[in-house]
């Protein structure tokens, strides 16, 4: 062999696999993992109790006295129990929906805070850029794990929303209220959240600092959502198109005839044979036009945010 040492060749920087990037960022925001479930498995359980047990007792309330029995005994009786059974049932409905609404506004606050703009402000992120995780693997995988979890999370609910939706939507109070929620409620559900964290993770990369990255993006997505409930064909409370719905009284005989208006004449009630109530709200052909629409311009935006997230950390790894 020669004498002459060959000199090793240095060995090659290992670069942790995206699975490594995941389990990162998940041990990184546990516990907003963990508020996130919590959240999820809370709102399922007022889903399913709403659509299960809680619809029993407003059901009998409301196939006794009618629909419009049961407005004029909510605001008037001193029934307790009616009041619980017809009242509180159709307030608790439209509960799930302002629980994901301010969950929205909670992923974009955590999407600016402490998911990017504290790793920025604390050094963190540059450290990791500097060993060996690119800044375009490290933003990748700081949105992929929280947006897996924003669509299975708003998915499943907004899948049990649906179905409470179908089952018990009769039970509702007529008035502005079925018809915002019925056209609120499907894939833009999803789309939402997901505008939310692209904003946040923008806004966070421009800001750098965690307090002000909060504020910003509570504004902003306070924007996005004050624009969605004004503007067509977003979901504006009195430009959406009327919802029909069937309502009709059941006799002993079990034939259907038009609500006598009986309220809770007892008498009127006996006269007409009036056993129960019954109502449906009827589909709208507007609905899923509506709805993919919204959907389509809230994923568009996503996009855009997303992309000027990446351009934008670009420039601040080139530039240091």
């Amino acid at each position: 062999m020669s004498a002459t040492t060959l000199a090793k060749a240095p060995a090659p920087v290992e670069r942790p696999a995206p699975r490594g990037l995941v389990r990162t960022v998940l041990r990184l925001h546990r516990t907003a993992l963990w508020i996130w479930l919590a959240f999820v498995a809370f709102t399922a359980g007022l889903l399913l109790w709403l659509t299960g047990p809680g619809a029993d007792a407003t059901a009998r309330q409301l196939e006794r006295f009618g629909y419009g029995g049961g407005v004029m005994e909510a605001a008037y009786s001193t029934d307790t129990l009616f009041y619980f059974t017809s009242g509180a049932y159709n307030d608790l409905f439209y509960d799930p929906d302002t629980l994901i609404t301010l969950a929205s506004f909670a992923v974009a606050l955590f999407a600016g805070g402490p998911l990017i703009a504290r790793e920025l402000e604390s050094g963190t992120a540059q450290l990791a850029w500097t060993q060996s995780v690119s800044p375009a693997r490290w933003l990748t995988a700081k949105l992929a794990v929280p947006a897996a979890f924003v669509v299975v999370g708003t998915g499943l609910l907004t899948l049990l929303y649906r179905q409470l939706w179908s089952a018990h939507s009769n039970l509702l109070i007529a008035g502005i209220g079925p018809r915002s929620l019925y056209f609120s409620l499907g894939p833009a559900t999803v789309a939402a959240p997901l505008l939310g964290l692209a904003l946040g993770t923008l806004i966070g990369l421009a800001v750098r600092r965690t307090l002000p990255a909060l504020a910003f993006s509570g504004f902003a997505y306070f924007l996005v959502y004050a624009f969605r409930g004004n503007h067509w064909p977003f979901q504006g409370r009195y430009q959406q198109p009327d919802l029909s719905s069937r309502s009709h009284a059941i006799t002993s005989t079990g034939a259907e005839i038009s609500d006598p208006g009986c309220y809770t004449d007892k008498a009127c009630l006996a006269g007409h044979d009036v056993v129960r109530f019954t109502r449906e709200y009827l589909p709208s052909s507007d609905y899923w036009p509506r709805q993919l629409l919204e959907t389509g311009v809230l994923l568009a935006l996503t996009a855009v945010a997303v992309a000027l997230a990446f351009g934008l950390l670009r420039r601040r790894a080139a530039t240091g």
